[in-house]
């Protein structure tokens, strides 16, 4: 297998998120035999630019997945659960970015470098974490096996395109019409996102939380393996293009020093410790913007809690790579290196025979 190329699927191909996923693909040279670009009914027919060639985007019906052997979603999660069952049972491994699966207790919730062996003995399905948690995970497993995790309290401040491609035009436009003295227009938000910070992602829940911050809650416990974690989400929304901000308190086990937590963040492979205030070195969204790692400054004693057993800390990380695209490519790099994906053609499954995406991937 590790020998081979793969059949590999994009879903939601145009999308800010599926772009990034392609872009990865080629980044990190996966070995793509064919590359199969898929979206919805209205964007099938366009071309996207990959590699030297124009791709024709096809539209995402269960039989384009014939003779796929692995399907990256960028979907939403009403999509995915019709999606990717049909593309399982036609041969696929699909590597799902939407909320749909990832508390199924089934489904895997994998952050690469935190719990990879999670992948063994998937259903077919395997779960991309939230963006936020991903950032979040790697360093919370660095403390949970060390000193241990008693309490987590997390504010996150995200980019706008984690909602997508119409929140980037959006806080342009709204710019734009700041700078020109004109009134500022909100659609996708329910607040002029420019110059802002809106305390409000996804829908609010009857607890009183959203449904982002509630995605922190359990997804950090699900791949951390702590079930009765003691963990509290705010979810701020603010006027930055890329990439994810957030505000981290943690009361440990046992004591520990901003020290030694500097060294074990330095040790989790992907995360950047950027950690020397007296020259304004820390993380920042600008930095981050375009990388892959995760990085983590601010590191000192939350003097809240006592013992020494309180840190505080600031993490920042691309939302589209690290937080979306990159950890699906490098789940699929897992899947692949420990025979965990089988060819889809070694499962009896039918060649796909859309002639258009055929020729353009010849």
């Amino acid at each position: 297998m590790n020998r081979q190329t793969l059949t590999v699927a994009v879903v939601g191909a145009t999308g800010v998120v599926g772009r990034t996923m392609i872009q990865i693909l080629n980044e990190r040279e996966f070995p793509v035999g064919e590359l199969r670009l898929l979206a919805s009914g209205r964007s099938a027919g366009r071309t996207v630019y990959v590699d030297g060639q124009n791709l024709e985007i096809g539209e995402a019906l269960p039989a384009a997945f014939d003779g796929v052997d692995i399907a990256l979603f960028s979907v939403g999660a009403d999509v995915s659960k019709e999606l990717a069952p049909a593309a399982v049972a036609r041969g696929a491994t699909v590597i799902d970015n939407s909320s749909a699966w990832r508390m199924d207790p089934n489904v895997p919730l994998v952050v690469s470098q935190v719990n990879p062996d999670d992948l063994e003995g998937h259903p077919g399905i395997v779960a991309n974490p939230n963006c936020s948690t991903m950032q979040l995970a790697p360093v919370l497993m660095a403390l949970r096996d060390t000193v241990g995790l008693e309490r987590v309290i997390v504010d996150t401040y995200q980019s706008v395109s984690g909602t997508g491609a119409d929140a980037l035009a959006e806080l342009e436009g709204q710019i734009r019409a700041h700078v020109s003295g004109e009134p500022k227009t909100a659609i996708v938000y329910p607040h002029p996102i420019a110059f802002n910070a809106l305390p409000e992602i996804d829908a609010f829940l009857p607890n009183g939380y959203t449904k982002e911050e509630w995605k922190v809650v359990n997804e950090n416990r699900k791949i951390l393996s702590l079930p009765d974690l003691r963990i509290s989400c705010t979810a701020v929304r603010i006027p930055v293009f890329v990439s994810h901000s957030e505000a981290v308190h943690v009361e440990t086990r046992e004591p520990i020093t901003p020290e030694r937590a500097r060294e074990l963040f330095a040790a989790v492979p992907g995360v950047v410790v950027q950690d020397d205030p007296s020259v304004h070195d820390y993380p920042l969204a600008t930095e981050a913007a375009g990388r892959d790692e995760i990085f983590v400054g601010r590191i000192r004693r939350d003097v809240s809690i006592q013992d020494e057993r309180g840190l505080a800390f600031w993490v920042v990380s691309d939302n589209l790579r690290k937080g979306a695209a990159t950890n699906a490519v490098e789940l699929a790099e897992v899947l692949r290196a420990r025979g965990w994906v089988k060819s889809a053609s070694a499962r009896g499954a039918r060649p796909y025979r859309d002639a258009s995406v055929a020729e353009a991937t010849a």
